[in-house]
């Protein structure tokens, strides 16, 4: 099956082929091949991704504008577009560099999730990228599928009872400024617990929260 047969699956046939294998593209690949990367399709993508969830917390239910928010948050996470791509077999299609081979991380299949949801939306238009994303992302809200917890909150009860700080901290920042992705620790009285990248801080510091967590509930 090649990328553009793989979207009969959902009633779409693509045929910008070219902007479609753009939306595959990881930076190292583009550079190694000097072709366009997937990142301004992704930028895109992500816009029209909140539209549609937004419209759809908006129209069923009745939660209040910070609930909405929350709930939105947890189905369009990184881990969240990683788990619907990799479900449906969008993964197997990115393009990456040499360099980069063996190396395709949740964060690299989000993104591309994102850009296909771009590609989708330019050459068939808004109603066709919400029934695709429909079709792959209402099976888990219909669920209450909780891909974001609290971890932070978590493992500050954990270590609560021994009045020990928790301290999050940045190591590193990469990425245009668009996109970027970020990296923390979370420090225990001083001791690096946990680890965690994220495409914002607070994802990378529930991630680091959830490493620390585990190693600490052991």
């Amino acid at each position: 099956m090649n990328r553009k047969t793989f979207f009969a699956q959902f009633g779409i046939d693509i045929k910008n082929e070219k902007q479609l294998l753009t939306a595959f593209t990881h930076s190292s690949y583009a550079n190694e091949s000097h072709t366009t990367s997937y990142e301004r399709l992704e930028f895109l993508g992500d816009a029209v991704l909140e539209l549609i969830t937004s419209e759809y917390f908006y129209l069923h239910t009745n939660l209040k504008e910070g609930d909405m928010t929350k709930t939105r948050a947890s189905f369009v996470c990184e881990t969240a577009l990683a788990t619907y791509a990799k479900e449906i077999g969008l993964d197997q299609f990115i393009l990456v560099g040499h360099g980069q081979e063996g190396r395709i991380n949740d964060t690299i299949i989000a993104d591309v999730f994102e850009s296909v949801l771009g590609a989708i939306y330019l050459e068939q238009g808004y109603e066709v990228a919400k029934k695709y994303c429909n079709q792959i992302i209402l099976p888990y809200i219909k669920k209450d599928y909780h891909f974001l917890k609290d971890y932070k909150s978590l493992l500050q009860e954990l270590v609560q009872t021994e009045k020990e700080s928790v301290i999050y901290e940045v190591i590193s920042e990469s990425g245009p400024p668009h996109d970027k992705t970020f990296v923390v620790q979370v420090k225990i009285e001083g001791i690096v617990y946990g680890t965690g990248e994220g495409k914002s801080k607070k994802e990378a510091e529930q991630k680091a929260a959830w490493d620390a967590y585990q190693k600490r509930a052991r």
